[in-house]
């Protein structure tokens, strides 16, 4: 029996064409895959939607993490023709149009899907603009403010902050490790060893502290006005959850810890989980319950190992009454280092004037403005120990 083509009726082609996009949209894969995939859809049939979305997947999804991108690449991959390009940017019309909740990997599949080349959908012509990736451009992007970015800039700077690392700094435990002299004799390791010798012979074990990266607690404010920075710098807060211990919380008015959801892999899938875990994004603000409910419930359990407390507010407090000093107290004496991150000091006539602002300060080790690219390069060195800020009481004095 003649074995059935594998490409009759384009189905063949649609799934190559597809997994050009999810290739481009950040999943490896291989000719191999691709011809396995045909096979096994082969194989299942494409009677029901369901058991050809599961072949596939098991196909080309093999890690968790790819599993946000293939979905939104599915989803608009192999709908009717005539859609795709609807939902790739077009103006919907007014009975179409409905508020949706923002989907992991919806830019990056989208923009996958126009390089791909897919049969059928032209790209919208756009206006000329200036070159951005330029070495001019990329300067002035790493000073633009991130409230005045574009589109475009804000998917670009989100790409260079997740290229950013922090310094290598490390900190001394309690913790003993095993090491050559010279160092601290390590008596029970020296006995254990001189049993082997039947005491005749008795060689020192040494041993030194351990060594780790402290851990970094990120305290965010979402508010109204400080929304568009925190969309942005969740993306360096994800990147350096990598390779060092990040505990991640959002407050507006109320607490919200996001460190889970910002673990996963995918950076869009992480802060479409974000988005989701958050009910206050772009509300109010009030510091002082936040930083009570912190102190009271999480202090203890993140806190330890010299944590450096990263504070990301305006300091505008809007119930600015007796509570939030102490709570500032009590937070900069349980941290190795309270870094306050206010991007008003982007302003060349910012004053300290604010009743919030001026009961904060004299709690903080740190003030520094984060607006930009250049300014979490600078955090970025500063936490690594150089070029450490002025002392924040100037502002007081000052005002």
């Amino acid at each position: 029996m003649k074995e059935r083509a594998p490409d009759s009726g384009r189905l063949g082609e649609n799934i190559v064409h597809f997994a050009r996009v999810l290739r481009k949209a950040g999943v490896p894969l291989g000719p191999a895959s691709v011809i396995d995939a045909v096979r096994a859809v082969e194989i299942a049939g494409i009677d029901r939607r369901d058991d050809f979305y599961w072949t596939l997947h098991s196909m080309f999804a093999t890690r968790r993490d790819q599993h946000a991108t293939f979905d939104e690449a599915f989803r608009l991959f192999w709908r009717s023709r005539k859609h795709i390009r609807h939902m790739l940017g077009a103006t919907p019309p007014e009975d179409e149009r409905a508020p949706e909740a923002p989907r992991a990997a919806a830019t990056r599949v989208a923009e996958a899907l126009f390089d791909a080349g897919l049969a059928g959908i032209a790209r919208r012509e756009e206006p000329d603009v200036d070159a951005r990736l330029t070495s001019s451009g990329e300067e002035v992007l790493r000073r633009r403010d991130f409230a005045q970015m574009s589109a475009a800039e804000i998917v670009a700077a989100a790409a260079a902050l997740e290229r950013i690392h922090l310094p290598a700094d490390t900190v001394a435990t309690r913790r003993a490790l095993a090491a050559p002299p010279p160092g601290t004799v390590d008596l029970r390791r020296t006995m254990r060893a001189s049993l082997r010798t039947g005491g005749g012979m008795i060689a020192l074990r040494h041993r030194r502290p351990a060594e780790v990266h402290p851990p970094v607690v990120v305290l965010a404010d979402i508010s109204g006005s400080m929304a568009p920075y925190a969309r942005v710098l969740l993306h360096f807060f994800h990147a350096i959850g990598r390779s060092r211990r990040v505990h991640t919380f959002l407050f507006g008015t109320r607490l919200t810890n996001v460190t889970r959801e910002l673990r996963r892999r995918d950076p869009d899938e992480a802060l479409a989980a974000c988005s989701a875990a958050v009910a206050d994004w772009s509300g109010g603000t009030r510091i002082a319950t936040a930083l009570h409910e912190f102190n009271r419930k999480w202090s203890r359990r993140v806190l330890g190992q010299e944590a450096v407390v990263l504070l990301f507010t305006d300091g505008l407090e809007r119930d600015a009454g007796d509570d939030l000093g102490p709570e500032m107290d009590r937070l900069h004496r349980s941290c190795r280092r309270l870094i306050w991150l206010n991007p008003l000091l982007r302003f060349d006539g910012f004053s300290a004037r604010a009743r919030g602002i001026r009961t904060m300060l004299p709690h903080v080790d740190e003030f520094r403005t984060i607006h930009s690219l250049e300014s979490v390069a600078d955090l970025c060195r500063a936490l690594g120990g150089e070029g450490r800020g002025a002392d924040p009481r100037q502002w007081l004095k000052a005002a």
